[in-house]
């Protein structure tokens, strides 16, 4: 007989969030196309539920080109206000702007030699964090290390990059392994 499955509640009951979370959430991102897909994303979520995000992921992707940095970082102000105008995404002209500040940040980097993972994953030593939670309640919404991250990409020039957003970053690129320790998804 197959084992039930056991998923961390924060997902339970919506089939986009659970197939989120068993198949995205908290593997280690090493991709930097991805990567940038993830802080993109992340940015919009700020004040707002991470599942209002996943619904309109796939408008995100056609308006910012599939997450490609340098075209993100080159979005001309007819692309600005035509996404403005799209219903399919979170219409918030600071975040737009933040999206590609952020791409021109990300390609300030590349300029220097590193790139969106190395810089993300040298904070962890290339490893991920394996938590030990057993709880919801327990996990912590910003960690000192996401307060660090938030402090230096905002010395960069980035935006949308509070300490909670970067945690939740942290979270979904699987620098820490945030499923509770009952989770079936724990180990991938």
């Amino acid at each position: 007989m197959d084992e039930p499955i056991i998923r961390c509640g924060w997902c339970e009951g919506i089939r986009l969030y659970e197939d989120y979370h068993d198949q995205e959430w908290g593997r280690p991102v090493l991709d930097e196309t991805k990567m940038f897909e993830f802080l993109l994303l992340e940015t919009f979520q700020a004040g707002l539920s991470w599942i209002t995000v996943l619904k309109k992921r796939e408008a995100f992707r056609a308006v910012f080109h599939e997450f490609d940095i340098q075209k993100v970082a080159s979005m001309t102000p007819a692309e600005l206000d035509t996404a403005m105008e799209n219903p399919g995404i979170i219409r918030n002209r600071a975040k737009i702007l933040a999206a590609v500040n952020n791409a021109k940040c990300v390609e300030d980097m590349h300029a220097n030699g590193t790139t969106l993972v190395d810089f993300f994953w040298s904070y962890v030593n290339g490893k991920p964090i394996i938590n030990q939670w057993e709880t919801l309640a327990e996990i912590p919404a910003m960690t000192p290390l996401a307060e660090q991250i938030s402090k230096d990409l905002k010395k960069l020039g980035f935006k949308f990059v509070g300490p909670t957003i970067i945690y939740a970053h942290m979270q979904a690129t699987g620098m820490v392994n945030d499923h509770l320790v009952s989770c079936s998804f724990r180990n991938g």
